[in-house]
């Protein structure tokens, strides 16, 4: 890393890598971990202090705004894709900024993607439809086909019992996000079969490391709305009313 490269700072600020999980390779799940905007002064802000073993170098010619998403929805949508497998038909609930960019890897990578949006939102699901979704449809209905593995990226407990069913025997529904409202009470049939729920959390130097040049590869295109940093609390409104697509990007 040299003076006046273009790095990004991504969600997971440091580490301890002293605790159990840093020492086995799961520095995600750090005891003593610090998190950009969250518990360290940074990403809402027009100046930041990084770790410089926590930052990732970028194109120095891409659009800035372009890259943004890429640092938190692509990375926690990458580490998603990988918990949920290999399988050929991944479902995804809540299409934003995550699946958007997640959306496009599938293709590039021959799997079919089955949009779930909400309910009546034609908006999300001519969007899914452009970038490559085979199907696009509500998160009240039925996929046309058994998926290989679900993501949910919306934080809705109700989606966890709607993915299982839509989910063949052995497979995974994975809960992409840092809060979620509860789960409600559902029959032990909707998982049996070796079905199974799995969460991430926060990501890892090395999902970073593999997902940069996939994205180059799969000639990633991000979709953003750009707020100025003083907007932030109207790009957050925006965001819980499903008044964009794609990712909401501040800018100072």
């Amino acid at each position: 890393m040299r003076i006046g490269q273009r790095v990004g700072v991504a969600w997971l600020g440091n580490t301890c890598g002293g605790c159990s999980f840093c020492r086995n390779g799961e520095e995600n799940l750090c005891d003593q971990p610090q998190f950009t905007g969250y518990t360290r002064d940074g990403g809402f802000a027009t100046h930041v202090v990084a770790d410089a073993d926590y930052a990732f170098a970028l194109d120095e010619l891409a659009d800035p705004v372009a890259l943004a998403p890429l640092l938190c929805a692509g990375l926690i949508g990458w580490r998603s894709l990988k918990k949920a497998g290999d399988g050929m038909r991944i479902g995804l609930y809540g299409f934003g900024a995550a699946a958007h960019i997640i959306t496009q890897v599938c293709v590039w990578q021959g799997r079919d993607v089955y949009a779930f949006s909400r309910a009546g939102d034609d908006t999300a699901r001519r969007f899914a439809l452009s970038l490559g979704a085979v199907w696009a449809g509500g998160s009240d209905e039925r996929p046309p086909v058994m998926l290989d593995a679900a993501i949910i990226f919306a934080p809705v407990g109700a989606l966890v019992p709607a993915a299982l069913k839509a989910v063949r025997k052995g497979g995974r529904v994975v809960c992409g996000g840092i809060h979620m409202s509860d789960i409600p009470e559902m029959p032990y049939a909707l998982i049996w079969g070796e079905r199974s729920v799995v969460s991430v959390a926060n990501l890892t130097r090395g999902d970073a490391e593999e997902f940069f040049p996939v994205a180059r590869q799969a000639g990633v295109k991000t979709h953003t709305t750009g707020y100025s940093l003083a907007d932030a609390n109207r790009a957050l409104d925006d965001l819980r009313t499903g008044r964009l697509s794609g990712a909401a990007v501040l800018t100072p």
